[in-house]
C-alpha cells in the first residue's frame, strides 16, 4: 500500500471522529443488558440496517435453546459479510453487543453516552461498544476509500459473551460461522488498550458447591445439622489452605494485570437458609441448604482435573473430619485455557499496524478473564484469533466506565491498516 493510500485512508478515519463517537453513543443507549438478556434484537437489528446501507449480506440467527433464551430474551445475533473484488481470505470483526448490569456508584446515566473530557462514558462504552464501533468505522473507510482487495469481510453482533457466550459466539461457531473456509482471521475488538495484542486467555471452572443440613427450630439449632456453618468450613478451608498455594502458581503466560499471572479463586455468589426476596421477617429455622459459586481462573501450565481435585479435595476431607457434612458439587462451566502462535498472520498484521499508527512497538498480552477466542479455537478449530480493540481493560464492569475518544480513533486506523495487510488489498 503506498503511503499516499495510507495517508488518505487514516485521514478518512480522523475526519469521521464524530461519528465514531455518535455510533458508540447510539449503541451504549441501547441497554443490552445480560441477564436476562434486553434489546438484543433491537441492537443486532440496528446494527444490521446500518451495515446493509453500506453493502452488506445480512443474516440474523437466534440461538434457539441456548441458556436464556426465549420469545420474550431471544438470543439473537447479526452476521453481515461484503465480498471483495477477487477471492481470498475473510477478515472477521467480532463484537459481543451484550453487557453486565451498571450497578451502582455511577455519576452519570450509564445508559445515555454521556460525552466529556475526551471520553464517552456509559455502560459498555469500552466492554464493547466502542470497539464495534471502532470495527464499524475502519471497514466503512476501507469501503469508501474504494482500495481493491480480494476475498471477503466480516463483521458479527453476537450475545451472551459475559456469560459464557453459548448463545452468541458458541452457537454460531457450532454451525460453521467461524471456520475454515469461510472465515480465516479473526479480531475481537475487546478493551485491552490500544498498544496491546490479546494473544490468549487463562482458563475458567466455574462450580456449585451445595452443602446439606437438616431443619430445627432455630431456638434448639442442636437438633439439626446448619448448612451455612458447613459452608464456612469449606470457606475456611479455602482462605487458609487453597488460596496460598494458589499464589505461588505463576505463569509464563504474558497475563495482564501482573496480579493475574497466578491462579485465583473468588467466591461469585452465595446463599443459605430462607430466600431473600420474602416479605416480613425470617422465621427461626436451622438452614438446610447453602450454596456457593466460585470461579477458578488457572494457567495453561495448569492440569484442568488438577484443578477440580483441589476442591474436591477439600469437601471430601471435611466429610471425613466433620459431623454431619455432607455436600453436592455440580460444574457450572468450563473453559481451557488458549493462547494464539506469537507469529499468527492475524497477530503480525495487528502489531505492524499498531507501530505504524502509534509509532512505538504493539505488546502481547494475555486477558485474565476469558472472552468469545475460546469458542473459534475449541469449536471453530480457527487459531488465527486475537483480541485487540480500545478501552482500559480494568474499566469493564466499572461504575463510570468509560472509552477514551483518541483511543477509538487510532485502534480503528489500526483495524483499518491490519485489515487490507491480511487480505493483500492494494
Amino acid at each position: 500500500m503506498s503511503a499516499d493510500v495510507k495517508e488518505s485512508l487514516f485521514r478518512r478515519i480522523e475526519e469521521r471522529r464524530d461519528e465514531l463517537v455518535a455510533l458508540t453513543r447510539d449503541l451504549i443507549r441501547i441497554p443490552t443488558v445480560n441477564p436476562p438478556g434486553d434489546a438484543y434484537t433491537d441492537c443486532a437489528e440496528f446494527i444490521g440496517r446500518r451495515l446493509a446501507a453500506r453493502g452488506f449480506q445480512l443474516e440474523y440467527v437466534r440461538a434457539e435453546g441456548a441458556p436464556g433464551d426465549s420469545d420474550r430474551y431471544p438470543r439473537t445475533n447479526v452476521i453481515a459479510r461484503i465480498e471483495g473484488r477477487r477471492p481470498g481470505p475473510c477478515v472477521h470483526f467480532n463484537g459481543h453487543i451484550d453487557v453486565v448490569p451498571a450497578g451502582r456508584g455511577w455519576t452519570v446515566d450509564p445508559f445515555e453516552g454521556v460525552v466529556k473530557d475526551g471520553r464517552v462514558y456509559g455502560r459498555g462504552a469500552c466492554d464493547m461498544k466502542g470497539g464495534i464501533a471502532a470495527s464499524i468505522i475502519a471497514v466503512e473507510a476501507i469501503l469508501e476509500e474504494g482500495i481493491p482487495f480480494g476475498g471477503a469481510l466480516e463483521i458479527s453482533g453476537t450475545v451472551d459473551e459475559e456469560s459464557g457466550g453459548y448463545g452468541g459466539v458458541g452457537h454460531l461457531a457450532r454451525l460453521g460461522y467461524f471456520s475454515r473456509p469461510r472465515v480465516d482471521h479473526v479480531i475481537i475488538p475487546e478493551p485491552l488498550n490500544v498498544d496491546r495484542v490479546c494473544i490468549g486467555h487463562r482458563g475458567v471452572w466455574w462450580a456449585e458447591i451445595e452443602t446439606k443440613g437438616r431443619t430445627a427450630h432455630g431456638s434448639m439449632p442442636f437438633l439439626g445439622n446448619c448448612a451455612v456453618r458447613h459452608m464456612g468450613a469449606v470457606l475456611h478451608r479455602i482462605e487458609t489452605d487453597l488460596i496460598p498455594r494458589l499464589a505461588s502458581k505463576r505463569t509464563a503466560m504474558p497475563v495482564v494485570p501482573e496480579g493475574a499471572r497466578q491462579s485465583t479463586l473468588n467466591v461469585n455468589a452465595i446463599h443459605g437458609g430462607q430466600p431473600e426476596d420474602r416479605e416480613g421477617l425470617p422465621s427461626p429455622v436451622v438452614p438446610d441448604s447453602c450454596r456457593m459459586v466460585i470461579d477458578r481462573r488457572y494457567l495453561i501450565e495448569e492440569d484442568p482435573d488438577a484443578v477440580k481435585a483441589e476442591i474436591v479435595g477439600i469437601l471430601d476431607d471435611l466429610r471425613r473430619e466433620r459431623p454431619g457434612f455432607d455436600y453436592e458439587l455440580r460444574e457450572v462451566l468450563a473453559f481451557l485455557p488458549t493462547m494464539t502462535d506469537a507469529d499468527a498472520p492475524v497477530v503480525r498484521a495487528v502489531e505492524a499496524a499498531i507501530e505504524t499508527v502509534l509509532g512505538r512497538p504493539a505488546v502481547q498480552v494475555v486477558s485474565p478473564g476469558t472472552y468469545d477466542q475460546k469458542h473459534i479455537v475449541r469449536v471453530g478449530h480457527l487459531k488465527d484469533c486475537i483480541a485487540y480493540g480500545p478501552g482500559i481493560l480494568d474499566l469493564a464492569h466499572q461504575p463510570d466506565e468509560y472509552v477514551g475518544i483518541d483511543d477509538m480513533v487510532h485502534s480503528a486506523q489500526v483495524m483499518a491498516l491490519a485489515t487490507l495487510d491480511l487480505l493483500g488489498g492494494r
